[in-house]
């Protein structure tokens, strides 16, 4: 079947339909990652979005249940150049045309991906649109009257309805941890579009994990009297969800917290800093973050001093280093591409943060430490 992929500003990339017929609209983002496919597309930070991936051929080991990071594919749409039919992996399940076209997934191949990012590169990201129902002319015109992606409140049409606690599943290559329920950590979980895999880490970690809705209030968050509170990624604009960043000022001090992604970005929001909107943002496996924080204290220059780490991104904001002066925010890790802010911390506010993903679903293990330094900090504290 024909399909077509026009954006807002009148391109036009004609292929074939690999998915549902019908039509998507969201804003098109590129993701450099060579494999994780899967993951992306259940991803609840990508809603809003239509995806599309640099790589050229995608499918190639499948689909699996085990590789869901939520119940569902989260993507408005999905654009790749070729699609394998014919996977090769032991874990596989289903082909990837299968996934997509079972969830009901608008997707398309046969895109010159490369001009396509070469696009968004130069331009910006963009509002895109994918059909198999219109002329390019109609695709266009209907687009052009489309809310734009940072008009929208997509936190809360990805968030949890109601608080639940974490119930262990298998995550592959991962050892259960067995301690009792009462003897773990409570942690609570704020759900801003929360990757299965995060507290999916923390009960490994042996935490009690508390998922909260995104529009919990600060007095709830108290009254569960966590040992810990960590702020999940999601999608859309920080700026817009003053619900969550309020909760977050009455909070701040009362317990340790650890933001990751959209929450980093809540955090910096709530301690007074400004956010604001990358040319096309970063997605993918292999953005090098380096350390500039000698244990967490004294600064480094970008020359020398701390680690540097290949981390999973998929974020389309930043905090603005130049409005944390005064806040006491100090930031602990840089984007070695661009520069931009990768990670704060507030020592005396008992605050970290990141950017970028340290649960590395799917992608490299270099990050997976700030699970274990923010669970240990935490122990150690409760047992002073």
């Amino acid at each position: 079947m024909r399909a077509i992929l026009a954006l807002a500003d009148g391109a036009v990339f004609e292929g074939v339909s690999i998915g549902a017929p019908g039509r998507a609209v969201g804003e098109v983002v590129f993701s450099t990652g060579m494999t994780g496919y899967q993951e992306m597309l259940t991803d609840p930070s990508y809603r809003g979005q239509i995806l599309a991936l640099t790589f050229p051929i995608i499918g190639n080991y499948g689909a699996n249940a085990g590789d869901m990071q939520s119940h569902r594919p989260q993507v408005e749409g999905f654009v790749v150049r070729d699609i394998c039919d014919e996977p090769s992996n032991w874990r596989s399940e289903e082909k990837l045309r299968d996934f997509l076209s079972a969830h009901r997934v608008v997707a398309i191949a046969g895109v010159d991906t490369r001009a396509l990012t070469r696009r968004l590169r130069e331009h910006g990201v963009m509002m895109g649109t994918i059909s198999t129902e219109e002329t390019p002319d109609e695709a266009v015109d209907r687009l052009r009257q489309t809310p734009r992606y940072g008009e929208l409140d997509l936190v809360q049409e990805v968030t949890t309805a109601s608080p639940y606690q974490w119930t262990p599943g298998v995550r592959h290559g991962a050892a259960q941890a067995c301690m009792p329920l009462e003897e773990r950590l409570r942690v609570a979980l704020v759900d801003y579009g929360v990757k299965r895999s995060i507290p999916q880490f923390l009960y490994d970690l042996e935490c009690e994990v508390m998922v909260l809705p995104c529009t919990v209030t600060a007095p709830t968050i108290v009254g569960l009297q966590p040992d810990a509170l960590v702020l999940s990624p999601g999608p859309g604009d920080p700026a817009r969800l003053d619900y969550a960043v309020d909760a977050l000022r009455a909070v701040i001090g009362k317990l340790p917290i650890l933001g990751i992604c959209l929450g980093h970005q809540l955090l910096g929001l709530a301690l007074g800093g400004r956010t604001y909107k990358l040319k096309f943002g970063h997605r993918g496996a292999n953005h090098p973050v380096k350390e500039v924080l000698d244990g967490g204290l004294a600064p480094n220059s970008l020359g020398e001093g701390g680690r540097t780490y290949i981390t999973v991104q998929n974020h389309g904001y930043a905090i603005d280093d130049d409005s944390l002066a005064g806040t006491g925010a100090v930031v602990s890790h840089v984007n070695l591409n661009d520069g931009t802010v990768e990670g704060l911390t507030h020592p005396d506010l008992m605050i970290t943060s990141v950017q970028y993903h340290p649960e590395a679903s799917a992608g490299p293990q270099d990050a997976q430490h700030v699970f274990d330094d923010f669970i240990r900090g935490v122990r150690a504290r409760k047992e002073r």
